[in-house]
């Protein structure tokens, strides 16, 4: 297999001609541009393989393997686009990105062995080579141009997935010698002793997790307490999670067959939006994250949050899939007693309670832009006007005034809003 170093020209790579490089120039950045429809095909060809269908069990319909696929083919995609906007021509380096080499834990964790990569990235690069002989074909009719350019794309292509599946191997060989040599089964035992409050010095935990414990640290917890729950949607999860951090190190260990507890670095606020919005699909599984804190203790007292966030939402009538302890921190201290809340509610709501969702969210918002309907229209992106109707409608359903008693209600709904 042939391996290209990061730039130049190593001996036998031949450079088109100044004009054909200008057209995989131009051609690259419509691809960058347009690169959707370039995912998308990428994406069904991979996974419509019958070889995935039979090495993996199904391979194709597991959401762990899509989500790692996919994210694998559009970084590399990108990765090449990239280079031949910056240095078109010329030797592609392989993309040992985290998204390519997440692929590599993935694979080894399902058992497969080299060929699959292999599978995969042969499907990706059959898709990506007549897509991108398509773009440039737009660019020139010239035929000795076109002749260029279908050699230098076939072999830059060939050769950058060639290198790239080299790296994922070598990864897929260091994931089974951590496999075997214990490390995962070590990862554990220092959590342990870290979250019993064992004499251990930071150092020495820090090498055997192979993680910064002096920084600002997030803990979460990811679980299900299904009995048919799919297992591998917790990994699915875990990815999820681990990509919120994109580039810095984290820590996950298997805390159980239906758990996993994982630390994130705290010092960049990660935004869950993205994974909130894969769970629906991964129904039973179940998302707790602790609060932020700093150092050995922050990495204790952030999972002990997650803990209290998580006995939270198993409490009965509490449906979020993820919630952070910020979220729940008000409600926990007020929730020690469910019933106690249920007769708040009522007491507070009355009729209110069951009125249309929407209806609730408004009082709500305007309560937080402290009874501004100016500000309260705006972030609604509605008209005022529209704003005092639906207050009207509250107030009439409301067994008291609102004015006086907006801590009480915005309390209570959000209460109303975890119980639901």
């Amino acid at each position: 297999m042939l391996h290209l170093p990061a730039t130049g020209s190593p001996a036998g790579w031949e450079l088109p001609s100044e004009r054909v490089r200008e057209l995989m120039r131009q051609a690259a950045k419509r691809v960058v541009h347009t690169r959707q429809a370039w995912y998308d095909e990428a994406d069904r060809y991979s996974l419509t393989s019958s070889f995935l269908q039979d090495v993996g069990g199904s391979l194709a319909e597991d959401p762990l393997a899509a989500e790692a696929i996919n994210r694998s083919n559009r970084s590399n995609q990108l990765h090449w686009a990239a280079a031949n906007i910056s240095h078109p021509g010329e030797p592609v380096a392989a993309n040992t990105d985290p998204e390519t080499l997440a692929i590599a834990r993935y694979f080894v964790r399902r058992g497969l062995d080299e060929s699959a990569v292999v599978e995969t990235y042969r499907r990706a690069q059959s898709v990506s080579l007549r897509f991108w002989m398509h773009t440039v074909f737009q660019l020139t009719s010239d035929a000795d141009e076109m002749r260029q350019l279908f050699d230098v794309s076939e072999r830059s292509i060939t050769a950058f997935l060639g290198d790239t599946i080299t790296a994922v191997h070598h990864q897929m060989e260091i994931e089974r010698e951590n496999l075997a040599r214990g490390t995962y089964a070590e990862r554990r035992e220092t959590v342990a002793l870290i979250l019993d409050g064992a004499p251990l010095s930071q150092d020495r935990a820090e090498t055997r997790l192979g993680y910064p414990l002096g920084q600002s640290h997030i803990a979460a917890i990811v679980w299900s307490n299904e009995a048919d729950a799919n297992l591998s949607h917790l990994d699915l999860a875990v990815e999820l999670l681990l990509q919120t951090v994109r580039g810095k190190r984290s820590v996950s260990v298997l805390a159980s067959a239906d758990t996993r507890w994982v630390w994130l670095p705290g010092d960049g606020d990660p935004d869950f939006s993205r994974v909130a919005a894969a769970l629906p699909r991964m129904p039973g599984v179940r998302i707790a994250v602790g609060s932020a804190s700093s150092g050995m203790e922050g990495f204790r007292r952030s999972h002990l949050d997650a803990v209290s966030t998580q006995r939270l939402m198993t409490r009965a009538g509490f449906a979020q899939q993820i919630a952070t302890f910020s979220d729940v921190q008000f409600i926990a201290m007020v929730s020690a007693d469910p019933e106690q809340v249920n007769r708040f509610i009522k007491h507070t709501l009355g009729d209110f309670e069951h009125a249309d969702p929407e209806l609730q969210r408004t009082v709500l918002v305007y309560i937080d832009e402290q009874c501004n309907a100016s500000q309260a229209a705006a972030r609604l992106f509605t008209h005022r006007n529209t704003l005092m109707r639906r207050l009207a409608q509250a107030r009439e359903l409301l067994p008291h005034p609102m004015e006086g008693t907006t801590v009480h209600i915005a309390l209570a709904l959000e209460a109303l809003r975890w119980r639901s």
